[in-house]
């Protein structure tokens, strides 16, 4: 394919609002709208899909808070009494969360739109800038923006430190590393060249990034830091409710599921604190917490037609409350204008909260059922936003490396943002709060680059036997100097807070709000200089 034809397809060449856009979301009649308000109403999609987007990702927590929890039973013999004594040990270890289900979890919008735009580009000779740009983009709005929330998020005078610095740094290390070996792969080993053997071994790293962690976290010798750790919680998600016996086996008294008839709509939950049943508000239905498929004991069978119609009076009511627009106590509201304003929200939300119902109740299967959907949902909306995105950039002659800069790497980094701020309010340590931050950082190039461009190279590499050439790699190289440079600033930052108030999250409100106003003023830098890099402007 030509050049210029490429140059098309990725949305590269320089179109004005005169030129005309032949391309169409849904029917060809679009390209007769004018290209501004083809580009209010592409952008009004794009807005929406990332309501959608936080919406899956509430299920998507809530069931990644189920198979967090999971345990399995120890029988281990008391040395002093030679007596069997039986222990519920958990499946994750406490880092390989942070790194997996958190990190990967929380970044898997970027990582679909990066492999969908790798995939609709299979056989050209140039990669697709969307994947790339985001997942740039997203670092950074992870860096900056989303420390700069956590930081004022505890309440006053609070302070919370690392407790495990030893793993942090491990997971910094990896994460500045992924970043200039994406620079040696663009700029000096193979300029504006990616090969199939650079994409194997940046998808390796990964493995290597948990395998060094876990070392870390156990204290392996010769293969971690010799550095203390402070006291930390026992449970990655904080038990608050009692755990009791149900039928001959341990379980939560009530793994409560958020029911839809509320005050409020939530679209973010909670996925560091089980709530308890003496909250007042929502209303919230008691389940039991065992696994279909477990039996506890012998007698668990003779609960499983109960569990059973538990577990579908569940899933069918979350059909019915994806239809209520209005709850009862919004009902008793003496504000009309409050009144209409939650109906009307929730009219815009009842498409997705309908199709978010059919994502299983989170309990069954540990989770998994429920946090597959959700992973499946995800990607699906992320195809819609590529092709939003192509269509923006189309009509108003965007370069859609700045889209990616800006509004996908902001809407897609939504679920970062929101996993951190509730663990830097509900845990006591911030641990999982800064590792959630930097863990994605070192996913979005393992992985949601790794992935994408390994598809491209082993296609071009078989089919052509060529390797795959980045379209504007010195634009996306200067972002990646731009983005060390100004998280050299951030993590100086962090560690002075840790050497004079002792914690890096917290502290007295002004030095806070210092610190967040710091960090977002790195944001602006990263954002404008690579935008105006990128455009050719500088």
């Amino acid at each position: 394919m030509a050049l210029n034809q490429t140059e098309e397809i990725l949305g590269m060449s320089n179109f004005s609002w005169s030129s005309s856009c032949e391309s169409y979301l849904l029917f060809h009649g679009e390209t007769y709208l004018g290209n501004g308000f083809r580009a209010f109403l592409y952008l009004l999609g794009l807005a929406y899909c990332f309501v959608g987007l936080s919406a899956v990702t509430a299920r998507f927590f809530q069931s990644m808070e189920h198979v967090v929890k999971h345990s399995r039973q120890v029988v281990e013999k008391d040395p002093l009494t030679n007596t069997e004594v039986i222990q519920h040990e958990k499946v994750w270890n406490y880092t390989i969360a942070d790194i997996t289900l958190l990190a990967f979890g929380t970044s898997f919008p970027q990582i679909s739109l990066a492999t969908i735009d790798a995939i609709r580009n299979l056989g050209q000779k140039y990669a697709g800038g969307l994947g790339p740009g985001t997942l740039v983009g997203s670092a950074a709005f992870d860096l900056f923006p989303i420390h700069a929330v956590c930081v004022v998020v505890p309440k006053s005078g609070s302070l919370k430190k690392i407790s495990d610095i030893g793993v942090w740094l491990v997971e910094l290390f990896w994460s500045f590393w992924a970043y200039i070996w994406l620079y040696i792969i663009l700029k000096v080993w193979t300029p504006d060249i990616v090969t199939l053997w650079e994409a194997l071994l940046t998808v390796l790293q990964f493995g290597l990034l948990l395998l060094h962690a876990y070392a870390q976290d156990k204290q392996w010798p010769y293969f971690s830091l010799p550095l203390p750790r402070s006291a930390r919680p026992v449970e990655w998600v904080p038990e608050e409710s009692e755990r009791v016996q149900n039928s001959g086996c341990e379980c939560d008294n009530s793994s409560e599921i958020l029911q839809a008839d509320e005050e409020q709509d939530v679209n973010i939950v909670d996925i560091f604190s089980i709530h308890s049943k003496l909250v007042t508000g929502p209303a919230y239905q008691a389940v039991p917490n065992c696994d279909m498929e477990e039996t506890c004991n012998s007698n668990f069978s003779g609960q499983s037609n109960l569990q059973h119609a538990s577990v579908f009076s569940i899933w069918r009511q979350q059909f019915l409350d994806a239809l209520v627009l209005e709850s009862s106590e919004s009902r008793k509201m003496n504000n009309i204008c409050m009144r209409i304003g939650n109906i009307f929200w929730k009219l815009v939300l009842l498409p997705w909260r309908f199709l978010f119902a059919f994502v299983p109740p989170y309990h069954i299967a540990h989770g998994w059922i429920a946090f597959i959907c959700s992973l499946i949902y995800i990607s699906g909306i992320a195809y819609v936003v590529t092709k939003l995105t192509d269509l923006i950039s189309c009509v108003t002659g965007v370069n859609p490396y700045v889209i990616a800069f800006t509004a996908l790497a902001a809407g897609t980094s939504w679920p970062d943002l929101v996993a951190s701020k509730i663990a830097a309010e509900r845990q006591e340590t911030a641990d999982s709060a800064i590792a959630n931050i930097t863990c994605s950082n070192s996913v979005n190039i393992y992985i949601g680059i790794g992935i994408p461009w390994l598809i491209d190279t082993t296609y071009n590499f078989f089919a052509y036997g060529e390797p795959l050439y980045i379209q504007n790699a010195s634009g996306l190289s200067f972002s990646l100097l731009v983005f060390f440079s100004t998280s050299v600033g951030c993590i100086l930052v962090l560690v002075l807070r840790r050497l004079t108030l002792g914690a890096e999250l917290g502290g007295p409100r002004p030095w806070a709000w210092v610190t967040s106003i710091y960090f977002m003023f790195l944001w602006l830098i990263f954002v404008v200089l690579s935008s105006l890099r990128v455009s050719n402007i500088i």
